[in-house]
């Protein structure tokens, strides 16, 4: 999302909170455009028969974003945590009920070249990620929160950095500590740091 971009999500979501309804419309738009830019991100990394659609993965979202039928976000980067944490737990719920299905025979696999930098073909299993982010938060919750915004939010660095309002050097450093920790959690190679 380019800056005048997110100047704008910024001054919509202020003049929806003052009571106007038209900008409330623009911001619905804009979220659902957002929404359906992430989604297309991550499912265009998913296996070829993966079952769940950016169509259907964009509208639960949406449904989950607004179901108390407002804003609940305090800022643009408040939105973009709770849509890459929406994004999550709805791939992780999906997952979950693949695996329940004996139909589908296995386990839902997300590819985590991007996280590991590994030039081989690597999946790992989408629930272990999630448990293993999970810890991740509990230890270092901004780490956790760049892992969120680049894996399942698809943002840049300077994007990601822009949202928490960190420098993207930091960000970097952020996205390098979660890589290796979360490679080590889901590697299972066990270390004295956690």
């Amino acid at each position: 999302m380019s800056t005048s971009a997110l100047n704008e999500f910024t001054a919509l979501l202020t003049e929806y909170r003052k009571g106007d309804q038209e900008a409330g419309k623009q911001l619905a738009v804009v979220v659902y455009q957002e929404l359906r830019r992430l989604a297309q991100y991550y499912l265009q990394r998913e296996r070829p028969d993966h079952t769940l659609q950016a169509t259907a993965l964009v509208h639960e979202a949406y449904v989950r974003l607004f179901s108390d039928g407002d804003c609940a976000w305090r800022d643009r980067a408040h939105f973009f945590n709770v849509a890459a944490q929406q994004m999550r737990r709805l791939l992780v719920d999906h997952a979950r009920a693949a695996q329940a299905d004996k139909r589908y025979g296995g386990k839902l696999r997300v590819s985590l070249e991007v996280l590991t930098g590994v030039a081989e073909q690597r999946d790992e299993d989408l629930i272990a990620l999630d448990q293993a982010l999970g810890k991740l938060e509990a230890l270092y919750p901004r780490a956790s929160q760049v892992v969120e915004l680049r894996f399942f939010g698809g943002l840049t660095e300077e994007e990601a950095a822009r949202v928490l309002e960190i420098s993207t050097a930091t960000l970097k450093r952020d996205w390098d500590f979660a890589k290796a920790w979360l490679y080590r959690q889901m590697s299972g190679v066990v270390s004295s740091h956690p």
